[in-house]
């Protein structure tokens, strides 16, 4: 799995689960692991904890304590918490760590250095990353996507040449679309892309569609060249649909009627 010429950590990994995920990370001595604070799930003994600000990459590093800050403060417009964790094999032997999903989904193995170095990525789908790959910011420059393309003005941007693994919900289709080619999805379904898609919104057109089609009023619209994932279910779709079934009394299995009851009170 390890390329050559990598200036971030080399690792090693496995990917565990279908549906609720966790991918496990082997790292040789002083090797390290970044992540998500609170994506630990478990490690070996020998391995070292150490709370960071920002990525820990050469980007953050090399300007002192104010390139930290920055990148910290750029982690916070992503909407992901200030620090970071590191994990890093202080031992003589090969250690394993192991980081787990936050929701149902899939996690993404991508191999920074054969993707050109960089991708956008929505803002709540980075996991973990070996050390040295940069977590930053990615600015939309189209008013339009950043009003009604589904990820705001703000989205991440991951750069570096090492692994990085992104989570997403449901199921993940990759597609790599030729030069001029179009793909038009739900704005919520997508998860990253390379640097040359261009990534625009298109208006749904006949007034039945946008008013109840469901679908609402704008698709997101990715032209090649360049590759793309998209998630068959947003967290946001599946935290609406959990609040509607909350919020709603329901005639479940155990009532006298039940299923016939969800039919009759429209729930089924």
């Amino acid at each position: 799995m390890n390329g050559t010429n990598r200036r971030n950590h080399e690792i090693d990994y496995k990917i565990y689960g279908e549906e609720l995920q966790y991918v496990e990370i082997e790292l040789d001595p002083n090797e390290t692991a970044v992540a998500e604070s609170g994506a630990m799930m478990m490690m070996d003994d020998g391995i070292v904890m150490e709370t960071i600000f920002g990525d820990g990459s050469e980007q953050s590093q090399s300007s002192g304590f104010l390139g930290k800050l920055m990148s910290a403060g750029k982690r916070i417009l992503t909407g992901e918490s200030l620090f970071m964790t590191a994990f890093s094999n202080a031992g003589s032997g090969k250690k394993k760590v192991s980081f787990a999903a936050p929701y149902t989904g899939k996690i993404l193995a991508m191999d920074l250095q054969q993707l050109g170095g960089t991708i956008i990525a929505q803002k709540d789908a980075f996991l973990c990353a070996a050390k040295g790959v940069s977590v930053g910011i990615y600015f939309q420059r189209k008013l339009g996507v950043g009003i009604f393309g589904g990820e705001g003005f703000i989205m991440e941007k991951i750069e570096g040449d090492g692994y990085a693994f992104m989570h997403a919900g449901g199921y993940v289709q990759e597609r790599e679309l030729a030069p001029g080619e179009v793909l038009k999805v739900d704005t919520g379904c997508l998860v990253a892309y390379t640097p040359g898609i261009q990534f625009d919104i298109e208006f749904v057109r006949g007034v039945k569609n946008w008013m109840f089609g469901g679908e609402g009023l704008f698709f997101a619209r990715l032209q090649g060249p360049g590759k793309v994932w998209i998630q068959s279910l947003p967290i946001s779709r599946l935290a609406a649909r959990l609040v509607s079934y909350g919020t709603t009394h329901r005639k479940e299995e155990g009532s006298i009627l039940g299923g016939l009851g969800n039919l009759l009170d429209g729930r089924e």
